[in-house]
């Protein structure tokens, strides 16, 4: 297949890549910094990646490129990490909204059509909860920032329906790998300082990046799977209880709580993508026949602090 990826040189995007030209597949890199694109997948090493630049927010000749791929898969936006001023969250919501949209118009053009969209979201759909629980069916209980940008940016994404393309939004949890959460976590858990963050009973769900990365080849070239699918492991957790398993891989104590006003004073209102949480479980996604292969945070840690 030729698969175009928008967000191709991110944490979970370079991954993909390898594992496209792994199977095959050749690559077309929408990006917007073609130099560092092609550092991360350099020609020598990526014979089959083509790197074009694009204005994500803007129509234009880019556009063009998307005619004659067999599938999309969009996984652009900015970071949440990072302080909420109001310009990073106009940033946050654009990236998804209006770069959703100008990739489903490219497909409108397109001829012949993908004939699949696979389109990033994240659990922060459903918004927050120690109590409830969400699978694939629920609706959004919170009407806060990150549930808002998420019922825009999957909106967008549905809108590719309408030329006959297959769709596919992965509601992603917290992604762990060697880098995201975990290298973040890993200082203070091994000077001796780690321990659960905030209050520790905030729900954690999290999915390995080997596990995204196939779930999202499958969901390319599984014609039976349409709709909306939680992108998480099936045995979520609190956060106390993932610190203390990953200082336990670590062979550290967990025993010094974060205070939350740390976290706000670093991140501002992103802070509350770690300080709450939901327990979030993929029931679209188990009935699909989808094997993980690391059900539980423990593994998971074990072979990411192995690599």
């Amino acid at each position: 297949m030729k698969v175009a990826v928008t967000g191709a040189t991110g944490f979970v995007g370079s991954r993909l890549v390898e594992r496209l030209q792994a199977e095959g597949h050749s690559v077309l890199v929408l990006t917007r910094d073609a130099a560092q694109a092609r550092r991360v997948f350099p020609e020598a090493a990526f014979s089959q990646v083509e790197i074009r630049q694009y204005s994500p927010l803007e129509s234009g000749e880019w556009q063009d490129a998307i005619a004659g791929c067999d599938g999309v898969i969009n996984l652009a936006g900015a970071p949440i990490s990072e302080r909420w001023t109001p310009a990073h969250k106009q940033a946050i919501i654009d990236s998804r909204q209006i770069g959703t949209q100008k990739i489903v118009e490219a497909i409108a053009k397109a001829e012949p059509k993908p004939s699949v969209l696979i389109s990033a979201s994240a659990i922060g759909y459903y918004g927050t909860s120690e109590t409830a629980t969400f699978d694939e069916t629920s609706q959004p209980i919170d009407d806060d920032f990150l549930s808002k940008v998420c019922q825009a940016w999957e909106a967008a994404a549905r809108k590719v329906e309408a030329n006959g393309t297959r769709l596919v939004i992965l509601r992603t949890g917290i992604v762990l790998g060697m880098g995201g959460a975990v290298a973040k976590m890993l200082t203070p858990f091994r000077m001796f300082a780690g321990g659960p963050i905030g209050s520790g009973k905030q729900w954690f769900s999290w999915i390995h990046r080997e596990d995204l990365v196939n779930l999202i080849l499958k969901a390319l070239t599984d014609p039976e799977m349409q709709g909306t699918y939680n992108a998480t492991a099936p045995n979520p957790l609190r956060m106390g209880e993932f610190c203390q398993t990953l200082g336990a891989v670590l062979n550290r104590p967990s025993w010094l709580p974060v205070p939350d006003f740390v976290l706000e004073a670093v991140l501002g209102d992103g802070a509350q993508v770690v300080l709450e949480g939901q327990q979030v479980l993929p029931k679209r996604t188990a009935e699909t026949g989808f094997s993980y292969q690391y059900p539980k945070v423990k593994e998971a840690l074990e072979e990411i602090l192995q690599s």
